[in-house]
């Protein structure tokens, strides 16, 4: 399971403000390169179509699915702490388990709204 954990508008390219809902996975325990432990959680973004007091609405419901890393096309990433510029290959992405997508369409969401 996911968590809709908060919304950001956004700008498309062609100009246009939409929201996207920033999805964030379970705690996990990782291990540092200086051998220390952390914990930390996976997140991503994802494209809705909904107004903002919808994506309002919608934080903390969960989503059946998990946040896994694929790799796509090279880009460059500003490390806002340090400025240090590094190429990327990979990113977070939100990945429905099977039959996600139906079973959280049947869900009673939007009644609340």
């Amino acid at each position: 399971m996911v968590k809709i954990v908060d919304y950001k508008e956004r700008i498309s390219s062609d100009g246009k403000p939409f929201m996207a809902l920033i999805l964030q996975g379970g705690v996990e325990i990782i291990e540092s390169a200086t051998g220390r432990m952390y914990a930390t959680a996976r997140k991503t973004s994802m494209v809705s179509s909904f107004d903002e007091p919808t994506c309002k609405m919608l934080i903390g419901q969960d989503i059946p699915g998990t946040i896994e890393k694929v790799e796509c096309d090279p880009y460059e990433y500003t490390n806002p702490t340090t400025g240090e510029v590094t190429v990327l290959e990979e990113r977070w992405e939100y990945i429905p388990e099977a039959s996600a997508v139906e079973a959280f369409n049947n869900q009673d969401v939007m009644q609340t709204v």
